[in-house]
């Protein structure tokens, strides 16, 4: 059984609708798929419907943006439910502070290059969480840029003179929170330097101490160095380790299922969670 369990849609920063992107896990031989779109639950429904007419299992999740210090984390979460009052607070709120940090962004970026609101808003689908990438394909729409790598690159990098950042929550309350939902909580890429700053373990044993279950551990952006480190932490903490994609469509190199998760890690998922259960076909 082939299982991924991190990929996006175009309800947050993928470039495939939700239907696509449960059609293209099909495609590629996926028995269970995750849509875990940042901070937004708005791709579940038309997922469901792909996923029961693709004859393929769905895992339905959300990734939650938190920091710590100044340090971004990803928290995946897995089977809560969307109703839940005290992360659906959480979520609108980080998702309101979102779009009024992309606003800044623009305006910034629009003393420079012609680039306006109404651009950006072009590239998001109704009811997504509006984020940088959606301002870098308005550049490559307009002919700014050539493609998001660059805007990324040029632009809209942390620390630019455009960057501004955004409310998220502290990485322990989003725990509680996915947990309360009757969620399963997942620290997303935990060791990926690459990436930027990454935080210490002790950050990491205090979500685990709060009712984290697992880490994200076999991702592209885990060298093999911080891979084993990942593996010896979640021993150390009891914690299962999961593998996915991170999967966004065109919007990165990230493919479907390059990296999957052991069946017996889902079936420990579905015996913590309360929220919401696995639509199977």
């Amino acid at each position: 059984m082939r299982i991924d369990l991190h990929t996006h849609s175009n309800a947050s920063d993928g470039t495939q609708s939700p239907a696509g992107v449960v059609s293209s896990a099909a495609e590629s031989g996926l028995d269970v798929v995750a849509l875990t779109d940042h901070d937004t639950t708005a791709g579940w429904a038309e997922a469901a419907e792909a996923a029961a007419q693709e004859g393929i299992a769905l895992v339905r999740g959300i990734e939650v943006s938190c920091n710590y210090e100044g340090i971004s984390i990803h928290l995946l979460g897995y089977l809560q439910d969307p109703a839940a009052p005290g992360l659906l607070e959480e979520l609108e709120r980080s998702r309101e502070s979102r779009e009024t940090r992309a606003q800044s962004i623009v305006e910034r970026l629009s003393r420079v290059v012609p680039l306006t609101w109404d651009d950006v808003l072009k590239q998001v689908e109704p009811g997504a969480t509006v984020g940088r990438p959606h301002i870098a394909d308005a550049m490559v729409a307009k002919k700014i840029v050539a493609s998001r790598k660059v805007a990324f690159s040029d632009y809209l990098f942390d620390g630019s003179p455009f960057y501004e950042s955004h409310y998220s929550p502290d990485p322990v309350t989003a725990v509680r929170l996915v947990r309360q939902a009757g969620g399963v909580a997942v620290m997303a890429h935990p060791f990926a330097s690459a990436r930027g700053i990454v935080v210490k373990d002790a950050v990491i044993e205090a979500m685990a101490a709060e009712g984290m279950a697992g880490l994200e551990v076999y991702h592209r952006d885990h060298s093999a160095d911080e891979a084993q480190h990942g593996l010896d932490l979640a021993a150390s903490l009891d914690l299962f380790v999961t593998g996915s994609s991170d999967y966004h469509g065109e919007g990165k190199p990230n493919l479907l299922g390059e990296n999957t998760t052991d069946p017996v890690v889902l079936q420990q998922i579905e015996a913590l969670a309360h929220g919401v259960k696995v639509l199977r076909p």
